[in-house]
């Protein structure tokens, strides 16, 4: 049965292995978080688990939202995620998962939401060489040739100029190095996705063959 929590990432550090090496860590305020909604495969065509994370105040949240909650008797909560798994018998509405179903030395795939770096040029975008900087030359850091003469047409996947970061990221098989259960803190070996304060989904990873 697959694991999964969400939580906090707060900032990276470093800790030492009991060899003296130092382990850069990522710590991540992980849950405790709600059942809100079971789905089976019966009624919704799946099974899985709805997750919900992060407290909000009356005024910030729509009735929507606040009656979906309240059908579990549970306060609106900021983030709702879906986990699919096959056995959904052990779960049920207002059930609480916290850190201690994860434990130190497991293997964890992150996702999360990149830092939006707003509008970028080829070369920070796409990491792209920059033209010659001579005096006549008009092609410094501008994109070089769009495509092929022949087809009159720029093909798909061709890396131009445009938005970069703030989209849906996964960093997989990443080690947690400790768990410490009385503050809900999670630290995994490794940089995540995201800014500090922003959500992220903790999986466990899929084992391979």
């Amino acid at each position: 049965m697959p694991k999964a929590i969400l939580g906090t990432k707060l900032g990276m550090t470093q800790v030492f292995s009991p060899e003296g090496k130092i382990i850069p860590v990522t710590v991540v305020e992980a849950g405790p978080c709600k059942v809100v909604q079971i789905k089976t495969e019966a009624d919704d065509g799946y099974n899985a688990i709805q997750l919900g994370y992060g407290a909000l105040k009356a005024n910030q949240t729509n009735k929507p939202l606040a009656g979906h909650c309240e059908k579990a008797g549970l306060e609106p909560l900021k983030y709702l995620r879906e986990i699919r798994m096959k056995d959904i018998a052990s779960y049920q509405p207002g059930d609480s998962v916290s850190v201690e179903i994860f434990a130190a030395g497991e293997t964890v795939d992150v996702s999360g939401i990149s830092k939006g770096k707003g509008f970028a040029g080829t070369i920070k975008r796409w990491n792209q060489r920059r033209g010659p900087m001579g005096h006549g030359s008009k092609n410094h850091r501008r994109p070089a040739s769009a495509g092929a003469k022949g087809p009159a047409r720029v093909f798909k996947g061709k890396h131009s100029p445009g938005q970069l970061g703030g989209e849906s990221v996964t960093v997989q098989n990443l080690e947690i190095v400790k768990i410490d259960s009385e503050r809900n803190l999670m630290l995994i070996k490794g940089a995540l996705p995201g800014p500090k304060r922003s959500m992220v989904l903790i999986k466990e990873s899929r084992k391979m063959g």
